[in-house]
């Protein structure tokens, strides 16, 4: 592709070289960057992409968008200055590979907790269907059936449209993915045409990268207030910023709910760790999911699939056979007679609806409920007194442990944990650094009819001490201990 193509939509400030060159790669990596590509200098939160323009020239970028040109720019490559370079690198992106979502309808996914969840299901459901379609999730991301390893919940913008161009390459009428906070506030969605979104909810996370919570929710918003008019935005009344993120929203505007009158309104009939019946705007389905806050999720998946044109009835029927994501409330019993649920609770809000789903379940049952959980590194310090506390209070045991500790050192991570809990509490707390000796034991105190709760990690079947990255999978331990 010509580079005066590429940046024919951009706002350039200063061009040095020609702009007739043949393009044939865009890269922000330097160590990507082949014969003939543009490379695109971001100024990142960690690297200065700056740094690398010599690099990217050794390894044969023709052409470089950048905010300032170097002192010893080279004569045989055209520079291109803008005034923000992350902000372009959508646009560009999304122009090299051919605009890929002019030609499938993409739906986000944002909020704090259960993304995952409903990106997966309304894949899931579109190819039950009989429909190609890509999944961009933080467990992993799917071209149609080809399954391809992920990193972050949302690519780069580069990795993000190369994604996107191969779904349609493939003959994907649909996608459906994850939009992270981050991903939002440094543009990497930039470029994209979203058909709809789905607001889940918001509560304490990632105050390591945004500072403030109100930062957090204005970064989910944004999402919204960049909707185009003949897209739909769904959102859960139920959560209390539900009608915050749709305020300035140009898309046509729809409400689901498991407590007020709403667009899309359930309710739960019967509970057992098996799945759920629920009422849904009135009809009775079952489903394989437990506990509220699947309820919440099941609704936003039905919503926007009545969105994108799809009858109730088939809706209804395609959720039957709906099954819960790796990671997510997965059920495992013992031979001894007590169950293990392990789930991707890294939040004091996700830590709760799954602990309130569990008392659901057991409800007029005997049977103690053991918690295993922890709070990785490097991130968020603020919540980890709140995830103790939460799970001492919805807990009969509790086991402190490692989750991911990345760099820090876990024994620092656990006093901060015990940090939010009295006196009284920690003398019925249990600190176990090493998360499989944590397992083993509560699997060891576990009695019949018991409920252990390993939170955390979910999918992952990694963890990382030290900055190193071990194997290691919650419910390979489980069944180990089985």
């Amino acid at each position: 592709m010509k580079l005066e193509n590429l940046v024919s939509g951009l706002s350039v400030l200063e061009v040095k070289g020609d702009l007739e060159r043949e393009i044939l790669g865009v890269n922000i990596d330097s160590r990507m960057v082949g014969e003939g590509h543009l490379f695109i200098a971001v100024k990142g939160t960690v690297v200065d992409g700056h740094a690398y323009i010599g690099k990217a020239v050794e390894q044969g970028a023709v052409a470089i968008v950048c905010e300032s040109v170097p002192e010893d720019a080279d004569e045989k490559v055209t520079y291109i200055r803008v005034e923000n370079s992350e902000q372009v690198v959508g646009q560009i992106a999304t122009t090299f590979y051919g605009n890929p979502t002019s030609k499938l309808r993409l739906v986000g996914v944002t909020g704090t907790n259960g993304k995952t969840t409903i990106a997966t299901v309304l894949y899931d459901m579109f190819r039950k269907m009989g429909h190609k379609a890509g999944l961009l999730s933080t467990v992993v991301n799917y071209v149609d059936d080809e399954a391809v390893p992920t990193e972050h919940t949302t690519p780069d913008p580069i990795t993000l449209n190369k994604l996107l161009a191969r779904m349609v390459d493939a003959g994907c009428e649909y996608a459906f993915m994850e939009v992270s906070s981050h991903s939002i506030v440094q543009n990497r969605i930039g470029g994209l045409t979203f058909a709809g979104g789905l607001f889940t909810n918001i509560t304490r996370d990632h105050l390591d990268y945004h500072k403030t919570f109100d930062n957090y929710i204005k970064a989910k918003k944004l999402f919204f207030d960049n909707l185009p008019a003949d897209a739909f935005a769904i959102t859960n009344i139920d959560d209390k910023n539900g009608m915050v993120m749709l305020q300035n929203t140009k898309a046509q505007v729809k409400t689901y709910s498991v407590q007020s009158p709403a667009d899309f309104k359930a309710k739960i009939i019967e509970c057992h760790f098996e799945g759920m019946y629920l009422e849904i705007n009135g009809k009775e389905v079952g489903v394989q999911f437990i506990g509220k806050f699947n309820v919440s999720n099941l609704l936003a998946v039905y919503g926007a699939a009545i969105m994108l044109g799809k009858q109730e009835e088939e809706v209804l029927v395609a959720l039957s056979a709906m099954k819960p994501v790796n990671g997510r409330f997965e059920a495992l019993r013992s031979p001894s007679g007590y169950t293990a649920i392990v789930d991707y609770a890294h939040t004091p809000d996700a830590l709760e609806n799954v602990l309130n789903a569990i008392h659901g379940v057991m409800e007029g049952k005997s049977g103690q409920i053991i918690t295993v959980c922890g709070c990785g590194g490097n991130r968020d310090k603020g919540k980890r007194p709140l995830m103790a506390q939460e799970a001492v209070k919805q807990s009969d045991k509790v086991i402190l442990t490692s989750d991911n500790p990345r760099n820090e050192e876990p024994e620092d991570i656990l006093n901060d944990m015990q940090a939010g809990l009295t006196q009284e509490q920690l003398a019925s707390v249990l600190t176990i650094v090493d998360r499989r000796q944590a397992i083993k034991t509560a699997c060891m105190m576990a009695q019949p009819g018991d409920v252990i709760l390993i939170a955390g990690k979910g999918h992952e079947d990694y963890q990382i001490v030290k900055g190193v990255k071990h194997h290691f999978d919650d419910k390979e331990e489980v069944r180990a201990c089985f």
